[in-house]
């Protein structure tokens, strides 16, 4: 019997979310729609407030800017947007299938350019992994993916130091 890898356990990107949380509407929130703009190539959609918050900010109002990447386009964003964390990742950032980091300043990530009339924003950076078969019928505790396969993961294809 040959030694394959079977394709059902083959690990792969499903989603790439970048978000900017401002806390407010305004000047700033259409700031940070225009950073994430110039990041992605894509049309960042508002984050509403779900009720009152305790800052004062009305139930529905727009505080934030978030963009979904799907397709092959999440490989190549999510490579630039290591490079501006050095490759490295906190092995605290996994939790299952998904993985999140922060990047402090914009300007970090390379390809973007600092334009002063905006004002300097971080961003969240969240990333959803998938084996095929997710999201058809329920699956299997042995299909599921664990925070070790995706450090794995993430080690073999982008080469990124787990600190």
């Amino acid at each position: 019997m040959k030694n394959e890898e079977n394709k059902m356990r083959r690990i792969e990107i499903e989603k790439l979310v970048l978000n900017i949380g401002v806390g407010e509407p305004g000047e700033k929130l259409e700031n940070a729609k225009t950073i994430l703009e110039r990041i992605t190539n894509r049309k960042p959609v508002y984050r509403k407030t779900k009720r009152r918050t305790t800052f004062g900010v009305a139930k529905g109002r727009n505080i934030g800017v978030i963009v979904t990447i799907r397709g092959e386009e999440t490989k190549k964003l999510l490579d630039r947007l290591l490079k501006a964390k050095e490759n490295k990742l906190n092995k605290r950032c996994f939790s299952g299938r998904t993985f999140s980091f922060g990047i402090p300043e914009y300007i970090e990530i390379p390809g973007v350019e600092y334009d002063p009339k905006m004002p300097i924003f971080g961003l969240d950076v969240c990333v959803t992994l998938r084996r095929p078969g997710f999201g058809k019928t329920k699956i299997g505790r042995k299909h599921m993916i664990s925070s070790e396969e995706a450090i794995n993961f993430m080690k073999d294809n982008f080469e990124v130091e787990i600190v």
